[in-house]
């Protein structure tokens, strides 16, 4: 392998390898449409700048011969289609990272999939990217997923654009279409707010204008695609926010030390700053600055550090260190844009995690204020996001964190969202701005407080709540246990899921988004009856375990008591009290439980309670039972 433009003698190897430790390192992306020739593009330029192997390019061969779409001829693009599928398909499934250099400068390439239903992993490299090479066909001009790609690398940060408009040669090398589609692609920057584009057209397949400069087009004068590369500007780490550390360990060795360790974020610190926790607000002054091989006067973006503090202050795992004059802001509700990742749509109430840098904390999206067309940039009114849409939303959390808007540091901006249950990460997202409302609100002290209430009343406050299909027999029970308890001289309170939407709810109507909203009313309600130190018993279908997690925490341990109220669906069918399983049937009732929406049954119910097989009212005096002891 050669260094086809290093225009310096590599036979000194000390020399050469400072020389290469002090170029400068730029993050690029590739992306564009299905087809555009992304991956033959990056496969040729490591070709023509004399990165590959000799073993490397004679398996390209070999695989060009069985797998290529050229003939006779090398397929570059197997260079990065590294998955079987890619190659049988002929599309970018994953997102491929290629390292390489030249002589001026060292890259860092993610060659992203370009068919829509990989948006998700375009959005993956695009993170830690700054510059974004975008492909778009010279016969086709400007494609949907070219706009798509273009508005997330806006999202993202990433401020300059290459714009290379390929397979030239397949257009007749004619300068008019070249500019056409150019001077289209800077009025969309433009909209999207890219300051930086700079077009240039090429031919992957003959490496024209890559790495040499096209005889075929001498109509074109710019750079060639490695020399606009080499001479782009790598974005200085933030540095004019003041100070940032996220810790990411608590390095504990001994007794005797006690250190933060991460990566600085932005800004510099030295031995004696005035520095700040967040969010405790606990203030120290820094001791030492350690780096991988000793002690540093300072310390600026991007490098990793210890830092030690002169007073013994509790900071942990996903706290920020930041400078006290300077410090971020503190909040527990933003307004966030969202890109949503996963085949099931987005629910407003539903509970994620949110983690942000190294801090995960539990986060609901409490609404989304609208949807982008990212073809158009038209903001389109929404209750859900579905895969690769983009939405405005509003984010509340369990605790604040402390967090910088995203434009001004991504570190501190960032954020995905992950399920809760299956662990997936289901989104990504950039911070915009803290809703002001979240810092005016505050709990109010009472005197009189939830172990008073129940006190005078003589019991233990719970929540029962009975979930089921409709039919199950959840509020014959309910009523069931509630009659038993009332008998017993306690103070109950019946939340039915009929009665319920005859008010409070009344708003509401069964798509999987009311639904959840739905739930997270009731159990609110109900976490309030309890503070009154009530036994409420909620009696509600609640299909998704998601919903009825969010409300188990609503609750002090022990008081939130699941009863998975069981039958067969054919037992419930034949009983259908209310006609509702006929009318499903019939087509009349959509996203009837059961029928058009699934039912997640519980996993870890502190009662299961058989219908079809047992009494009622023996499975009532099992209810009464269980809580009849601590009521």
């Amino acid at each position: 392998m050669s260094d086809a433009t290093d225009p310096t003698d590599p036979t000194d190897l000390h020399a050469w390898l400072q020389r290469h430790e002090s170029k400068s390192l730029l993050r690029l992306i590739t992306c564009g449409s299905v087809d555009d020739g992304k991956s033959t593009l990056l496969g040729r330029l490591l070709h023509d700048t004399g990165q590959l192997f000799d073993d490397q390019l004679a398996a390209l061969v070999r695989d060009s011969r069985r797998h290529g779409t050229q003939g006779e001829a090398i397929d570059f693009a197997l260079l990065l289609d590294g998955l079987e599928a890619e190659r049988e398909q002929g599309i970018t499934i994953d997102v491929a990272y290629r390292y390489f250099t030249t002589g001026r400068r060292k890259f860092i390439v993610a060659d992203c999939p370009g068919h829509e239903q990989y948006t998700r992993n375009m959005a993956t490299g695009a993170s830690t990217a700054d510059l974004a090479v975008v492909l778009v066909d010279a016969r086709k001009g400007l494609l949907t997923q070219t706009r798509r790609h273009s508005y997330i690398a806006a999202l993202l940060g990433i401020g300059q654009v290459l714009l290379a408009v390929n397979k030239m040669d397949l257009a007749g090398y004619d300068r008019a279409v070249f500019e056409r589609i150019a001077d289209d692609y800077r009025a969309l920057a433009a909209q999207l707010g890219i300051a930086a584009v700079q077009c240039i057209p090429v031919s992957a397949l003959r490496g024209e204008n890559l790495v040499q400069r096209a005889a075929t087009m001498p109509w074109y004068t710019g750079p060639t695609l490695i020399q606009a590369l080499e001479a782009a500007p790598v974005p200085e780490p933030a540095s004019d926010i003041g100070f940032r550390l996220p810790v990411q360990w608590v390095n504990r060795p001994d007794q005797d030390f006690r250190g933060f360790a991460g990566t600085v974020a932005a800004g510099r610190v030295a031995p004696g700053d005035e520095v700040v926790t967040l969010p405790s607000g606990r203030r120290s002054r820094v001791a030492r600055v350690i780096g991988p091989d000793g002690d540093l006067d300072q310390a600026i973006a991007g490098q990793p550090v210890t830092l030690t503090l002169t007073d013994q202050i509790d900071a942990s795992r996903g706290d920020v260190i930041a400078s006290a004059a300077r410090p971020p802001q503190v909040a527990d509700a933003f307004a966030a844009h969202l890109l949503w990742m996963d085949d099931a749509p987005l629910l407003p109430g539903r509970p994620y995690w949110l983690k942000i840098g190294a801090r995960t904390v539990v986060a609901q999206v409490t609404g989304i204020k609208h949807r982008i067309d990212v073809n158009t940039q038209e903001r389109i009114a929404a209750k859900r996001l579905a895969l690769n849409e983009v939405g405005v939303c509003e984010l509340v959390l369990d605790q604040p964190v402390p967090f910088e808007s995203y434009r001004d540091n991504r570190t501190l901006g960032g954020f995905i969202l992950i399920d809760r249950l299956s662990h997936a990460t289901v989104a990504a997202g950039t911070l915009d701005f803290a809703l002001r409302r979240a810092a005016n609100v505050h709990w109010q002290h009472l005197d009189v407080d939830k172990a008073a209430r129940a006190a005078i009343k003589g019991q233990t406050p719970r929540c029962l709540w009975f979930t089921g299909l409709s039919g199950a027999g959840k509020s014959t029970l309910a009523n069931l246990v509630e009659r038993r308890l009332h008998a017993l001289g306690h103070h109950t309170y019946l939340l039915d899921g009929d009665n319920v939407r005859h008010g409070l709810n009344k708003d509401l109507g069964f798509s999987d988004e009311d639904r959840v909203e739905n739930i997270r009313r009731v159990a609110e309600v109900a976490k309030l009856m309890v503070d009154a130190g009530l036994i409420v018993l909620v009696s509600f279908i609640s299909p998704f375990r998601a919903e009825r997690r969010m409300a188990r925490e609503l609750f002090a341990p022990g008081e939130f008591v699941e009863v998975f109220v069981d039958a067969p669906l054919a037992v419930c069918e034949r009983r259908d009290p209310k006609g509702l399983y006929a009318k499903a049937r019939a087509g009349q009732i959509p996203n009837f439980t059961g029928i058009g929406s699934p039912y997640e049954p519980p996993e870890r119910p502190e009662l299961h309670l058989d219908t079809a097989h047992e009494p009622a009212e023996a499975l009532a005096a099992r209810v009464v039972a269980y809580i009849e002891p601590a009521a």
